[in-house]
Parts: structure tokens; C-alpha cells; sequence
């Protein structure tokens, strides 16, 4: 009896676990008849609590992009960079002044593409300390990390199970120890009364109280306490410089990374302002460059063809950004340290602020693991009576 105890407190712990992180979509008829693991399924309110965490705690947007150099940046975007200005500006004048082009010599063009590329530098500097200055202008960092965590499931469910690898395999571990104690005390009871319905109590017991104790020792208590003979903290606490090196870089290497950020800026639901803001200084520089002969432009050219061309070369500024950006990323990645400053800041958490790391994964729908366990715990005491009686 208190090896099959220990066995379902085992059984119950490893399906509890599994029944956190999968199946990653549901599996079943909706919305009750079926199961989808307790993370997956609520990927939206754990990204938010972790997103909260992180930038109300961990991440400054205005610190981490401060740290980039714009002229840094420029120095390492040039090659890319001039490529695509000659790049835009050959393709707007043969779009929209193809006569004009041709008609003028080679040396001509090649000064006017020189002049442009001599500005390049200088605008894409500026756009830079712009953006830095005011990056919760052009970037909701809310929004991308919250978006990127609910979109990719499967990496919801690695912040979780990477992290708190040491601590679920403890909870199965733990099964087996609290169950095969259990189980000398059903033995004792069962060699008392030979009541039936020993088997199933005591198998609800074991699969319910071996759930709850487990996860209870997870976190609890959070300072380390004296019991007799023994001291205890909970394992999460007791790790948290591991847990802080491990969460640092998982959040670094698959989150916050310099390629979502691209993305997010690019794409996310300020990616207007950015447009707006490259669209001005291109427009700028055109302007300026054509300062002196502006008359003489706008009528070779017309008034409304000019605003066009205009308009063309920064939407084809835009267009070639994502690509040049790309050449930036190494640096951006070390400019940023978004590793070593979470690790940091991680280690100043008070207990209950780093608690909320991986407690929202286990805390709302804990109960439902326990009430499994139990369940299964029942089920196997009563295939025993079945066994010890026919």
C-alpha cells in the first residue's frame, strides 16, 4: 500500500505538470468537454502579468534605448545606408522625372547622388536621437511583448518550464515521498478496519494533499524558516539568482530582442509616428538640397510632381529601412544588455515581487491540478479495493 501510494502521488504530479504546458490549443468539443494546458490557455493574462513585471520593475524603454549611440549606429548602417540612398534616388527620378535623368550627364547624376548620400548620415542621426529622446512615441512596448508571447504559445510556455525546471521535478518527486507516507497510515488503517472505502479516501487524500503541499513548498515560506530540526524556504526564493540569470536571458534571446523591436516599430499600432517622422526629414533634406535652384525645379519639374517625388523618395526610405536596420542588430543587441539588465534588476526584487515570475502560472488554476490529482488519487484507490477484494 505505501508503495502504490507513493506511485499515484507520483502519477498525479506528473499529470499535473503536463496538464500545465499541453496541449498547446484545445483539444476536444468547446468550451467544457476538453482540456487545453492551464498556461496556453490563459497566454494573454500571463504574458500581461509578466509584461507588467517587466516593465514596471525590470526595464526602463527609455533607459535601454538610451544606450544606443546614433552615431554609432550610423557608422555601422553606412555601407547598407548609402547603398540605399543611391538606391532611392535613382528609382524616384527614373519613376516620376525619367526624361529629366536622362537628359542629365553622368557626372551630373552622380553629383546629385553624392550630395544626397553626403546628407544621409546626418538625417539618419538625427531620426535616431529623435526616436531615442521619445521612444514611447514610436514604440508600445506593451503591445510587443504581450503580442509575440500570445502569438508564440509554445514560448509562453518556456518561460515558464525552463525556469522552474528544478521546481517540477521536485513537485514529481515530492509525490512519491508524501505519498508513501500516506500510505503507511492507510496501511495501518486499512489492517484496522478493512473498510473499502479506505482505498479511495486515502488515494483522494494523497493525490489532493501532495498537490496542494508541493506547489505550497514551491514558494513558501518566502525567507528561510526554522523547523526543529530542519530549515526550509521555498525552492523559487531559494534559487533566485539562477532563476534571474535563467529568466534574464530567455526574456533577451527570445522577447525582447532587437529584431521584435524592429518589427513593433515598423509595424505596431505606433508605427504611424515613425512614418511621419521619416517622412519629414527626407522631405526636409530634398527641400534643402534643392534650396537654390527651387524655382528653377519647380517649374522643370511642376509644383504637385515635385510634392510627389517628394513623398515617393520618403516612402522608398521607408521601404529600404527594414533591410539596413538589419546590419545594426549585433551592436543594438550589446548597445541594449537587456540580459544582464533584468538579471540585475531581478536580484533587487523583494520576495513577493519575484514571486510573481512563475506564481500567476500555477496561482488561478492551481485548483484545478489539485482537483485532477485528487480525482486520480480516488480512481487508483479504488482499482486497489478491486484488486485486494476480487
Amino acid at each position: 500500500m505505501p508503495f502504490i501510494a507513493a506511485l499515484i502521488g507520483y502519477i498525479t504530479k506528473r499529470v499535473a505538470i503536463e496538464m500545465m504546458f499541453r496541449p498547446l490549443e484545445f483539444v476536444g468539443i468547446k468550451p467544457f468537454l476538453g482540456w487545453q494546458g492551464v498556461i496556453p490557455a490563459n497566454a494573454r493574462r500571463m504574458a500581461t502579468t509578466a509584461v507588467e513585471l517587466l516593465t514596471q520593475h525590470l526595464v526602463d524603454p527609455r533607459e535601454i534605448f538610451a544606450r544606443i549611440d546614433p552615431d554609432r549606429m550610423v557608422a555601422e548602417l553606412e555601407q547598407p545606408l548609402l547603398h540605399a540612398v543611391e538606391d532611392v534616388t535613382r528609382e524616384v527620378m527614373e519613376q516620376h522625372q525619367p526624361r529629366l535623368w536622362e537628359m542629365l550627364p553622368a557626372q551630373a547624376q552622380r553629383m546629385l547622388i553624392r550630395q544626397v548620400r553626403a546628407q544621409a548620415p546626418k538625417v539618419v542621426s538625427k531620426l535616431l536621437r529623435e526616436v531615442s529622446a521619445n521612444i514611447d512615441e514610436v514604440l508600445d512596448v506593451n503591445d510587443m511583448l504581450i503580442t509575440n508571447m500570445v502569438r508564440d504559445k509554445a514560448l509562453s510556455v518556456r518561460l515558464i518550464k525552463e525556469v522552474a525546471q528544478p521546481e517540477l521535478r521536485f513537485i514529481a518527486r515530492s509525490g512519491i515521498y508524501f505519498g508513501f507516507v500516506i500510505g503507511l497510515v492507510q496501511f495501518v488503517a486499512w489492517a484496522l478496519t478493512k473498510e473499502p472505502l479506505i482505498m479511495p479516501i486515502f488515494g483522494f487524500v494523497t493525490g489532493f494533499v501532495t498537490d496542494w503541499l508541493a506547489l505550497k513548498m514551491i514558494f513558501y515560506p518566502r525567507e528561510r524558516r526554522h523547523f526543529l530540526f530542519f530549515s526550509w524556504q521555498g525552492m523559487f526564493q531559494k534559487r533566485r539568482q539562477q532563476v534571474a540569470a535563467d529568466y534574464g536571458k530567455l526574456i533577451a534571446d527570445e522577447v525582447l530582442t532587437v529584431r521584435n523591436v524592429l518589427e513593433a516599430v515598423l509595424n505596431g499600432p505606433k508605427s504611424d509616428r515613425l512614418f511621419a517622422l521619416i517622412q519629414r526629414e527626407v522631405q526636409r533634406t530634398i527641400d534643402q538640397q534643392a534650396s537654390i535652384a527651387k524655382p528653377l525645379v519647380a517649374l522643370t519639374v511642376g509644383g504637385r510632381q515635385y510634392q510627389e517625388m517628394k513623398r515617393a523618395a520618403s516612402a522608398k526610405a521607408i521601404e529600404h529601412l527594414p533591410e539596413a536596420l538589419r546590419y545594426a542588430e549585433d551592436y543594438a543587441t550589446g548597445a541594449l544588455d537587456v540580459r544582464n539588465t533584468i538579471v540585475d534588476k531581478m536580484r533587487q526584487l523583494t520576495p513577493v515581487e519575484f514571486e510573481g515570475i512563475l506564481r500567476p502560472a500555477f496561482k488561478q488554476d492551481e485548483w484545478k491540478l489539485i482537483a485532477v490529482g485528487a480525482v486520480i488519487g480516488g480512481l487508483v484507490g479504488e482499482l486497489q479495493v478491486l484488486l485486494l477484494l476480487h
